[in-house]
């Protein structure tokens, strides 16, 4: 006889969790209760503001619709396309000599049009003023000498293994071809490309003039890869809006739910969507925070829960592997930013930015947020050569 719960105990059970449940109940009454009070989502691209009943969203845009994001990342992958591509080869794929000549063609491109007009004109970030010809200049290096070395590999396929990618191109010493390490340039691009979203960002935050203390804030759906970001220590955002809040934010009201309810700007164009997906993102952060406000009434006198943040390991000489994402001493730390690209490519739970977000957030809050006092690694102290003039042959 197959197995089924009685419809009595399946009746008791429902009373608590099932549709109009008293669990329910709860949930949407919390939810009508604090119907005008400002809900702040924050998805893998944008923070949302739900200012309250019913009052039309806000929204800022912090990755793919952001000028120079597109430019700065293609840059930064350049490194790990190749060794991508040395890979495809280790492995036997048929055609990884079309993908390296893909990545040959593209580069030489993006110097064809690479210029500090284009970074002042086109790009335009505020965060970059200053910045435009050495950009340009980092950026044509980059591409050159990314497109030399696939060539050279092309030329004799027995250079292609990854102890003559380290020393010849992501991590050479004293190289006349390579003068500035592909590794260095990747914490560069990927420090500039963060640098403007945390500045931005901050900026934005702060000019809202939250209750910061009482704020309800979700970070909802996927944020970068499937496994990352789960957690304060590994999602950024966490960090970004504790100190854009002055360390005033209350973790206990920042609640990160990789299955909540995802949103796009495009949904934010129709009234009865808008409506729709704030009455999902209000009913998810409610139906957590009840259950947390209740334990605190129904276990008083046990030990409670805390966020915590969790103080970054920092690496010592006799480091052979971390269990966290370790601090920089100061941004001349070579050693650790590198380390921490390394981190964040093996580590599934940390998102990509992870590896300059902190102590770019942390720079541009000790200077009031102002990028132009930020210490870039890979790139501020950094002299990357001339680039050629347009028209130059590419090569």
């Amino acid at each position: 006889m197959a197995y089924a719960p009685h419809d009595d105990f399946r009746s008791l059970y429902d009373a608590y969790t099932g549709p109009g449940s008293t669990a329910q109940h709860l949930t949407k009454h919390m939810v009508r209760l604090t119907g005008g009070d400002p809900l702040l989502v924050v998805t893998g691209a944008d923070f949302v503001i739900f200012p309250g009943s019913g009052r039309a969203p806000i929204v800022e845009s912090f990755r793919h619709s952001t000028r120079g994001f597109v430019e700065l990342t293609a840059v930064s992958h350049l490194a790990p396309s190749i060794a991508w591509a040395f890979r495809l080869r280790e492995l036997g794929y048929a055609h990884w000599r079309d993908d390296a000549k893909r990545i040959i063609d593209r580069s030489d491109r993006v110097r064809s049009v690479n210029d500090a007009h284009y970074w002042e004109k086109t790009v335009a970030v505020e965060a970059y003023r200053g910045y435009e010809s050495k950009i340009a200049d980092m950026v044509d290096y980059t591409c050159r000498v990314s497109s030399r070395f696939m060539k050279t590999c092309l030329a004799d396929e027995g250079l292609m293994n990854f102890e003559y990618l380290r020393q010849n191109f992501l991590d050479p010493i004293d190289s006349a071809a390579v003068p500035v390490p592909l590794n260095d340039v990747m914490v560069a691009t990927f420090t500039l490309t963060f640098l403007d979203i945390a500045h931005r960002m901050i900026r934005w935050l702060r000019s809202q003039n939250f209750n910061w203390r009482t704020l309800m804030v979700l970070l909802s759906g996927k944020s970068g890869r499937p496994s990352a970001g789960l957690t304060w220590q590994t999602n950024n955002n966490c960090h970004l809006l504790w100190r854009a809040s002055e360390e005033r934010i209350s973790a206990e009201n920042v609640q990160i739910t990789p299955h909540g309810p995802s949103l796009t700007l495009s949904d934010l164009h129709d009234p009865a969507r808008i409506a729709e997906i704030e009455a999902q993102v209000r009913e998810v952060f409610l139906q957590l925070r009840a259950n947390t406000d209740l334990a605190e009434v129904m276990f008083e006198g046990y030990p409670a829960f805390a966020k915590y943040i969790e103080e970054s390991p920092v690496i010592e000489p006799t480091t052979k592997s971390l269990h966290a994402m370790p601090r920089l001493r100061s941004p001349d730390d070579r050693f650790t930013a590198i380390t921490r690209l390394r981190l964040v490519m093996e580590d599934p739970t940390q998102l990509l930015s992870n590896s300059v977000a902190h102590f770019v957030i942390d720079q541009l809050c000790e200077h009031n947020n102002q990028p132009e006092l930020v210490v870039i690694p890979g790139f501020s102290k950094v002299s990357y050569p001339t680039r050629e003039p347009r028209g130059h042959a590419v090569g």
